[in-house]
């Protein structure tokens, strides 16, 4: 077995993830090539034409919709010199297992992220990123813009799952499409660039449970918060929202709702039998003993644990059920 890999800490306090992005770059390039090979050679060769349409597609949307992380974006784009930046930034293709748990030093967060592009586990980095509102740890990849996960201490930890499909019973691909239709009107913000919102800006949980709740998004999720003394899953559409409170010491969440009504497709792989494993888990801890089927799964590419109250973050990069780095500890 090849050793793990180490987890790198970028200190981009002064900068952006662009800064992060010029620190990385080979990074990026080899997440790109890597993504292009993620549906085979077929896949391969389609990538060639979809990804130069889907940068396009991508960036009249971002422009449309006057998104505030355009212009980053661009120079992004611009210093990676190959398609994919615009349409990976906006890509909401992925699966996720996470919850809150109450323990002896507080809500702790632990989050489990699928997603099929290969090698993400491998170039996971922790971005130490700063705003308005204070410092936080954002636990991400060289050319992304937005937040899928971060902790930020004394304040909240926070991590995106993708929400279930809108069903408008026109098949999977069907629906897939309706949804890619309505989204291109919509110039609410992708929910990664919300949480980046939230993370730079909320001074606290109350707030950035108030932004994550009511800011108008481009698509539906659902996002997990914790705090140094309560948590909640808020799961949201483009404009309404539904709060799961902790009960029983615990609130956990997959890829489907609970708290709506039917019409919704549940996202692969297994979003019930995931939910129904993480709100078994019994104690929180820091270890990823917890990290099992089917929580764990061929899509699996980091785990993590954030705890606000104390500060501490663990997080490891894995290829499926397989860990591929060491243990990042802060």
């Amino acid at each position: 077995m090849d050793a793990l890999i180490s987890i790198p800490y970028v200190d981009i306090r002064k900068g952006t993830p662009f800064d992060l992005l010029k620190a990385h770059l080979s990074g990026a390039h080899a997440l790109v090539a890597a993504a292009s090979t993620t549906y085979g050679p077929l896949g391969q060769v389609a990538s060639l034409v979809a990804l130069p349409l889907g940068d396009r597609a991508s960036e009249v949307w971002l422009e449309r919709a006057k998104n505030p992380y355009l212009d980053e974006i661009r120079a992004m784009a611009s210093l990676l010199g190959r398609s994919g930046v615009y349409f990976l930034n906006v890509c909401f293709e992925w699966g996720c297992t996470g919850g809150v748990w109450q323990t002896d030093e507080g809500p702790l967060l632990r989050r489990v992220l699928d997603w099929p592009f290969p090698a993400l586990g491998e170039y996971l980095l922790v971005a130490h990123q700063s705003g308005p509102a204070g410092d936080f740890l954002n636990a991400t990849w060289p050319g992304v813009s937005g937040i899928f996960q971060a902790a930020a201490q004394g304040r909240f930890a926070a991590a995106l799952n993708q929400a279930p499909s809108r069903e408008h019973g026109r098949g999977f691909v069907g629906d897939w499409l309706s949804a890619r239709i309505a989204m291109r009107d919509n110039a609410g913000l992708p929910p990664a660039h919300l949480l980046r919102r939230v993370f730079e800006t909320a001074p606290d949980y109350a707030s950035a449970k108030r932004m994550l709740s009511e800011t108008p998004l481009a698509v539906p999720a659902i996002f997990i918060l914790a705090g140094p003394a309560e948590g909640c899953v808020i799961e949201r559409t483009e404009d309404a929202f539904v709060v799961r409170e902790m009960s029983e010491g615990r609130v956990c969440a997959a890829n489907h709702f609970v708290g709506r009504e039917q019409g919704w497709r549940a996202r692969p792989i297994d979003s019930a039998g995931r939910l129904s494993c993480a709100l078994a888990l019994a104690e929180a801890r820091d270890d990823f003993s917890w990290f099992t089927a089917p929580i764990a799964n061929v899509n699996s590419r980091l785990a993590m644990t954030a705890c606000p109250k104390s500060g501490t973050l663990c997080l490891i990069g894995t290829n499926g059920t397989i860990p591929v780095t060491e243990i990042f500890r802060a």
